[in-house]
């Protein structure tokens, strides 16, 4: 999530797409290791779907749109680096940019982790403590330093992407990786790495009871530029410089096919008519 100015939101949100309609799918094999082929969804990757928190976002929870967007119930760390790398990022915020600062610090300033900026779900998995209601890490409408998340201000305040000081799960989202070992008839077999939209069904079951959802929002496929794009250094990441490489040809490719001829466009796209999420 972005830090951006709150401005306010849309009076009546326009309905998500249904969860299931037509994709265009392509699989390529890595250039980097030959054991591995990704598989990655043309019509999420050329969508002009953009963040629009604090510019109509509803949030995940009701009442909380302005204030929270994604962030209110915390983010989940994907294992033991992943916390240490946040805790080591979180330890040059300020008062100035956190207004959490007090609530994840102790007494000499110094980032606590256990009841500081980690608290256990009721599963016993660790993820950023919740305060107020959302993620710690998360500033309020309002506050002086900006609202939004606090360590997405902390990179772009040293020229970093926000990728390098956010949880892994926050700054993917919402670009969602997928590992399957495929099994081929001469006995052979391939990691299939699938690149795709992280809808409602990526939550889980937890996903039928979010308020709204941003992916399936035609509010939000509102873009300057389709997400392989927008995303470049987020894709980079989870691919590698030389995947994201072929996947930006590809996605050029599709682009260039032009209205009607162009199979399976996102349906929350400008143009498009929403139906009714199932």
């Amino acid at each position: 999530m972005p830090t951006l100015r709150v401005e306010a939101p849309l009076d009546a949100p326009r309905p998500e797409v249904p969860l299931d309609f037509p994709r265009a799918w392509v699989e390529f094999a890595d250039p980097a290791d030959e054991e591995q082929v990704f598989r990655c969804d043309l019509t999420w990757l050329t969508s002009r779907w953009t963040c629009i928190f604090g510019r109509g976002c509803q949030g995940i929870r009701e009442g909380r749109g302005e204030s929270d967007g994604c962030c209110t119930l915390g983010a989940h760390y994907s294992d033991e680096d992943d916390e240490r790398r946040v805790a080591g990022h979180a330890a040059r915020l300020t008062p100035e940019i956190w207004e959490n600062h007090a609530h994840g610090t102790d007494a000499k300033g110094r980032i606590r982790l256990d009841g500081g900026i980690t608290m256990f779900d009721e599963d016993g998995d660790r993820q950023t403590r919740r305060v107020n209601g959302a993620c710690l890490f998360l500033n309020s409408p309002g506050f002086a330093g900006g609202a939004g998340c606090a360590l997405h201000t902390l990179a772009l305040t040293e020229g970093k992407e926000p990728l390098e000081t956010k949880p892994d799960v926050c700054w993917q989202l919402p670009v969602r990786r997928t590992y399957d070992w495929i099994d081929r008839p001469d006995d052979t077999r391939y990691l299939q790495v699938t690149i795709g939209e992280y809808d409602r069904r990526g939550w889980g079951p937890g996903g039928h009871d979010l308020h709204w959802w941003c992916t399936g929002s035609p509010d939000a496929h509102t873009g300057p530029d389709p997400v392989y794009i927008s995303y470049r250094p987020e894709l980079t990441e989870l691919m590698g410089k030389a995947g994201y490489e072929v996947l930006a040809g590809l996605c050029e490719q599709r682009i260039a096919t032009k209205g009607d001829r162009k199979v399976a466009p996102h349906p929350a796209d400008p143009g498009r008519k929403p139906g009714r999420r199932k």
